[in-house]
């Protein structure tokens, strides 16, 4: 089993900047690829932003540009920096990991974001 817990996110106003961590703990070993991804109210989970176990990142088109997801192996911990924050990017953040077959799931870490 894999645990991931997300923390960082809060209440920010438009164009403030916020980091965003993803601790993973148990057994990791063979996680090749963590992940964010964001749900706004009343709306599906969408992509934002991957990265592999060897600093391989990919971003959802919409994401390119503010987003920039980053990792520590020492840690095992995977961040998601946002600038110039917006009142669209209000959502609960949560992070994903892939062990093949296995994908994980934290519980999320809320982003509210006030004009």
């Amino acid at each position: 089993q894999v645990q991931l817990v997300e923390s960082g996110g809060g209440l920010v106003q438009a164009g403030g900047s916020l980091r965003l961590s993803c601790a993973a703990s148990g057994n990791i070993f063979g996680i090749y690829t963590m992940a964010w991804y964001r749900q706004a109210p009343g709306k599906q989970r969408e992509f934002v932003a991957r990265i592999t176990n060897a600093g391989s990142t990919v971003y959802a088109d919409s994401m390119k540009g503010r987003f920039t997801i980053s990792s520590d192996a020492d840690k095992n911990t995977v961040y998601l920096s946002i600038t110039n924050l917006k009142p669209e990017d209000t959502a609960l953040y949560y992070c994903n990991a892939v062990k093949v077959p296995e994908r994980y799931w934290g519980q999320g870490t809320q982003v509210t974001v006030s004009s």
